[in-house]
């Protein structure tokens, strides 16, 4: 009889859905009083968690009591965070919102508040949106992460919002091919800026999620780009592919947890170029975008997530990280492109351009490059062009036939060194570095 009545008080489950909510606690129901948690923030993905990425969150709570918030589904977190993880915490409560009267509820209020980690689950965000902006649960989340100073994590919707801007879409969700065709597509109703969550490190960061999977970088660059044309400053952005989290700590350090290189676990950590014009070259109602800036209008620093959570960015400065790789990415006429680049210095675009006639110009880049390397000609003077690559003994070292504007090459093989490119009768020296 101790063992059952034991086992309810462990899972408890109160329904209270008359007053707009329904809450799960598993553990003990006394508010656990310590003050050895740290502060950090978790961007999780979606689709799955990461353990290791969760178990870093838990341990941040020193013991204490765990709340998930959502307004979807029901306890499925309660058993994973009390028991399946291995960190010892004094309870794990979930709290439902099934309508807006749960935000006014004196008792969600209080076990937010008295939270020593709270995670927000996946669902919709605009749910999040209308169930807790301008309210005393916005008010409860930035005590969390700005006066008590404890660990907040979200995954999907969850980290959808933890941004200090934010996508929350009223109807559909946005598909990189609505946005890149018209970056004020009615799906993009409502891109906020520093108006809801106010998380450190995350100043106009607008953060995306299933990300290679649902295919989202372009759609992630034109919230950039919007965001850049709505308040007329630098904006920045964090992504996470699926079963991915990134853990900032403290002081600034994005670790990213994954599983890289038995799968394709990525982090993306976007800012706009900080040329003196840094703005999109196009972007209007119902016309495709163009921001490419020297074929550098978003700086990447793209992070391969492992178990040890090893690999970090580090987002005092958005310039140095280790474990990753640097990327430019560009739009032109609506189309996404993505090239290799050196480093993080935003101003430069490594393009390097060549005047061929008064109409026809060559554009290469990056210019020195490392593996890959893009040609383009402006005005081809037939539908099939031939690349070849030459040392600077003149031996021909690769040969490729391309239609239409431009091709991609792979150059890894070749040594560090000088080299020439011609396409036609056009040749110019590019340089590949160690």
């Amino acid at each position: 009889m101790r063992f059952i009545l034991f086992l309810l008080l462990l899972m408890y489950c109160a329904d209270s859905s008359g007053q707009g909510f329904t809450n799960w606690i598993v553990g003990d129901t006394t508010d656990f009083i310590t003050t050895n948690y740290q502060n950090g923030i978790v961007l999780a993905g979606g689709g799955g968690d990461n353990d290791d990425a969760m178990q870093w969150m838990l341990e941040r709570a020193a013991g204490g009591d765990v709340v998930i918030i959502r307004a979807s589904n029901s306890d499925g977190y309660n058993p994973y965070f009390y028991q399946e993880l291995g960190v010892e915490v004094n309870s794990v409560e979930t709290i439902r919102f099934d309508d807006i009267s749960a935000a006014s509820d004196d008792y969600v209020i209080r076990r937010i508040r008295e939270a020593e980690v709270l995670f927000i689950a996946g669902g919709d965000q605009y749910d999040y949106y209308q169930y807790w902006k301008d309210n005393e649960i916005e008010d409860a989340i930035n005590y969390l992460i700005n006066e008590k100073r404890i660990t907040v994590g979200g995954t999907s919707a969850g980290m959808a919002i933890l941004g200090n801007a934010y996508y929350t879409p009223s109807a559909g969700s946005l598909t990189t091919s609505q946005a890149l065709s018209n970056p004020f597509h009615p799906n993009v109703d409502i891109l906020g800026n520093d108006d809801f969550i106010n998380t450190p490190y995350l100043s106009s960061v607008v953060t995306d999620t299933h990300y290679d999977q649902r295919e989202r970088a372009g759609r992630h660059v034109v919230f950039l780009a919007r965001l850049v044309h709505d308040y007329g400053q630098r904006s920045f952005g964090i992504a996470c592919n699926e079963y991915t989290a990134v853990c900032i700590d403290g002081n600034g350090l994005g670790y990213v947890y994954g599983e890289y290189p038995e799968f394709e676990d990525y982090a993306y950590f976007l800012q706009s170029n900080c040329q003196d014009d840094f703005s999109p070259e196009t972007i209007q109602d119902e016309a495709p975008l163009t921001w490419n800036r020297g074929n550098a209008a978003v700086k990447v620093y793209r992070l391969p997530g492992n178990i040890a959570g090893s690999n970090y960015f580090d987002l005092n400065n958005w310039e140095t990280g280790e474990g990753g790789d640097w990327q430019n990415w560009f739009v032109i006429d609506g189309e996404l492109s993505q090239i290799e680049t050196l480093n993080g210095d935003c101003s430069e675009t490594l393009t390097s351009t060549f005047e061929i006639d008064n109409e026809n110009v060559l554009t290469v880049s990056p210019n020195p490059f490392q593996q890959n390397i893009r040609i383009k000609i402006s005005h081809p003077q037939s539908s099939h062009q031939t690349i070849r690559i030459f040392n600077l003994m003149g031996q021909v070292l690769l040969e490729k036939q391309f239609s239409g504007k431009e091709i991609n090459l792979r150059l890894e093989q070749l040594p560090a060194g000088h080299y020439v490119a011609s396409v036609g009768n056009e040749r110019v020296y590019i340089q590949k570095n160690p």
